[in-house]
């Protein structure tokens, strides 16, 4: 009984053409579902890719304000480039 029902679904000609009609839609039209997914990962991705340049904008930012304040500006060129006043010693401490 039952392998006469599956005979007449395999034997109908509407069951071919939706299968050639999945087919179709799943792997060759240019919209097909596996390109769909790739778009949709390459999306999350430059998303979260926007996201951290949005961050260091905002860092960048923040940076900028704070050079406006001398004596920030005195304590990174101290630090970072190894700068003095007159008549000062540096001394280098490593760990």
């Amino acid at each position: 009984m039952a392998k006469k029902k599956i005979l007449a679904v395999i034997k109908n000609r509407f069951f071919y053409t939706f299968l050639v009609f999945i087919i179709w839609l799943g792997f060759i039209d240019h919209n097909s579902l596996v390109k769909r997914v790739k778009m949709q990962s390459e999306n999350t991705k430059l998303k979260q890719l926007k996201k951290s340049y949005i961050q260091n904008i905002k860092h960048t930012n923040e940076e900028m304000k704070a050079l406006e304040d001398t004596a920030f500006l005195e304590k990174l060129a101290r630090e970072k480039y190894l700068m003095k006043k007159e008549k000062e010693d540096i001394y280098i401490v490593t760990e």
